[in-house]
């Protein structure tokens, strides 16, 4: 049986699943769905058609389901979806999408959302991403499984961020990140690939080489980048990862390629 507190105010047609601790001065939405064993600490705040996953953990002052901070926005019924077993700390917020962008905003599953960090409209964000305190996401932006955001770092509109990425403290990142990537520094540039993570997921001493190797010849190899990249293709036989790498690129659409150095080598 969920224990909601005296205090709280939680409006007709919220639905709240079982064992759910609702603290004090929370409010919730009359189109609000939060899953089994969720537990949400004190004022936090449940707005729009919002959907938690079981087994979530919400510190005060989070806003999930506000409005998006998007001009063109009229009131339309769009939505935030939030998977299970995600930790939402202090003064987090989450939007709901946009019609325009598909109506839905969507975090996965095992998320930790460190304090004031931000997920903007119609975003996609996978499992198990990590977003240290104040990280941000612009609106539209798609963030792979396994990502690291870190503290104060700002990501652009419309820009993709591939899985197992790291992105270091206080980075303006405005260009679509490969899979595996470390980025790092004032506008964000490609490190090189993110070997810790990428050991944390298992990846054998052999199969570090073989990414590795194709990670040198395309960013640091001969000829442009086009040349490059061109000539990389039958390289995605080689492993799953250089396949994601290759197909994640050529997927690319509103964001130019974050690369390394100064960036200077679009072509």
């Amino acid at each position: 049986m969920s224990k909601i507190d005296p205090s709280a105010r939680v409006a007709d047609g919220a639905v709240i699943g079982e064992d759910c601790f609702i603290g004090p001065y929370c409010v919730i939405g009359p189109d609000a769905v939060i899953g089994a064993q969720c537990r949400l600490d004190a004022h936090v705040s449940v707005m729009g058609r919002t959907t938690i996953g079981a087994r979530c953990r919400i510190s005060p002052f989070v806003s999930l389901g506000g409005a998006p901070q998007d001009l063109s926005y009229r009131g339309e019924p769009t939505r935030l979806e939030i998977g299970e077993d995600c930790t939402i700390r202090e003064g987090a917020t989450m939007n709901v999408g946009t019609v325009k962008g598909g109506g839905v905003t969507r975090v996965g599953a095992r998320g930790f959302f460190m304090n004031n960090s931000h997920v903007g409209h119609d975003c996609i964000v996978g499992s198990d991403a990590i977003f240290a305190t104040s990280a941000t996401l612009g609106g539209h932006c798609i963030i792979g499984d396994f990502v690291y955001v870190g503290g104060l770092s700002a990501v652009h509109q419309f820009t993709r961020v591939g899985s197992q990425v790291m992105i270091g403290g206080v980075c303006g990142v405005r260009g679509d990140i490969i899979p595996y990537g470390l980025v790092n520094g004032q506008y964000a540039r490609l490190e090189g690939l993110n070997i810790v993570g990428m050991r944390r997921r298992k990846f054998t001493r052999d199969r570090l080489a073989v990414v590795r190797g194709f990670y040198r010849a395309l960013f640091h190899g001969p000829g442009t980048f086009a040349e490059r990249l061109q000539a990389a293709q039958p390289m995605a036989a080689d492993d799953p990862a250089i396949a994601e790498i290759l197909t994640f690129i050529g997927e690319g659409k509103h964001r130019p390629l974050c690369l390394p150095g100064d960036n200077s080598d679009k072509s």
